[in-house]
């Protein structure tokens, strides 16, 4: 197979559409259709990846729903090259296309405790049907790049469908907006991807849900950097039997995930997810420490600094450092396209539930247990490739 262009739009409604990543992923892929960037970064651009009949990047069309009503262009130009990665030059060359992808973002509806869940869920899948019909796409992927939410009550993971149901109807329940999304997005056969250490479609009733409507979705939480690094270099101490005894990370990011991420118990859900890939990995418990600090003049900016204790032959004591700085949506914006791909890719074949071929993208993957990269990886292709 190869890459499907020519046809009607791939429509992408991303949820948190005028934050940093989502103006990244959108000024991506129209400078790459212009043919102003190249496409380092894609993993769905490199050699394992070209028969495997995804869509052409070229067909995406892009909306969405934000809490903020800053345009497009401003959101572009505020990630200029002090504050992150968009070169002022190139959002000067596509303002027009910009405008024009304007036209198809909204604002998120209101999430007020007194109304029912299931009023917001309505509105969203309103939202959602009335961009596939204006567009034209042949199918419609949700992505949630929004902020991070507080973790979920940890009832709702006992919830079954029906039970979740319920809640959808009672007034003032408290489903947190990532699984709302997730719903309205299942229960109408709209693929839906959590890049997000939010809740999403990880509860067991979304799951649920998605295999009675027959839709894929994958998550959660994308693995960008720190935590990237820790599923690679994990593994080496693993394979030559070296005791890793600390493994203590400290970041500091700038942008609006890192002030939510100042909240303690909005950070909880990030920190558990990058803590435990190292365990996962080594098969024991080191003493971890993952810690994440709010900088705002760093802007898009991240810089992340890991203290590896290790033990060596005869008890030798070793050390291993490294830092790890970036912009944050220069890294995730590729990976959201790639799941864009990926994700269309596994509803044409028809899959449905959680995609656990896509984990390589993940630090808490759904419907699979691996950590390890390189496993990930292979995995991935194999499975991409019909092996």
């Amino acid at each position: 197979m190869s890459q499907r262009s020519g046809g009607a739009p791939l429509g992408v409604w991303l949820i948190g559409a005028r934050g940093a990543v989502a103006t990244t992923t959108i000024v991506g892929a129209i400078a790459m259709k212009l043919g102003h960037a190249g496409r380092v970064g894609l993993v769905t651009e490199t050699d394992a990846f070209r028969v495997s009949g995804l869509a052409s990047l070229d067909d995406l069309v892009f909306g969405g729903h934000d809490l903020l009503d800053t345009p497009l262009v401003k959101a572009a130009h505020a990630l200029g090259r002090d504050a992150g990665p968009l070169a002022p030059e190139l959002v000067h060359a596509i303002e027009d296309e910009l405008t024009e992808a304007e036209k198809h973002l909204k604002i998120a509806p209101p999430t007020a405790a007194a109304r029912a869940p299931l009023q917001f869920v309505r509105a969203v899948q309103q939202d959602l049907d009335d961009f596939r019909r204006s567009t034209g796409a042949r199918r419609v992927i949700a992505v949630n790049v929004a902020t991070t939410e507080q973790p979920a009550a940890a009832e709702l993971r006992d919830l079954d469908l029906d039970a979740l149901d319920a809640a959808l109807h009672a007034p003032g329940s408290r489903v947190p907006a990532s699984a709302l999304y997730a719903y309205a997005a299942l229960d109408m056969g709209v693929p839906y991807v959590n890049f997000t250490p939010s809740v999403g479609a990880s509860l067991p009733s979304l799951e649920e849900l998605a295999r009675v409507r027959g839709v894929p979705h994958a998550g959660r939480d994308g693995k960008t950097g720190e935590t990237l690094l820790k599923s690679a270099l994990a593994p080496m101490f693993r394979m030559r039997h070296l005791h890793v005894r600390t493994w203590v990370g400290f970041n500091v990011l700038g942008n609006a995930d890192g002030l939510a991420l100042s909240d303690p118990a909005t950070a909880a859900s990030k920190t558990e997810s990058k803590g435990k890939v190292v365990p996962s990995i080594l098969g024991y418990e080191p003493q971890t420490l993952v810690r994440i600090d709010y900088v705002p003049t760093l802007g898009d900016w991240k810089t992340a600094w890991d203290l590896i204790q290790f033990e060596g032959f005869l008890g030798t004591p070793m050390t291993l450092q490294f830092t790890w700085q970036g912009s944050d949506s220069a890294l995730a914006a590729p990976l959201v396209l790639d799941l864009i791909r990926l994700v269309d890719l596994a509803a044409s074949r028809g899959e449905r539930g959680g995609l656990g071929h896509l984990a390589f993208f993940f630090k808490s993957p759904v419907s699979c247990e691996i950590h390890d990269l390189a496993e990930q990886y292979a995995l991935l292709c194999r499975h991409i490739n019909g092996s």
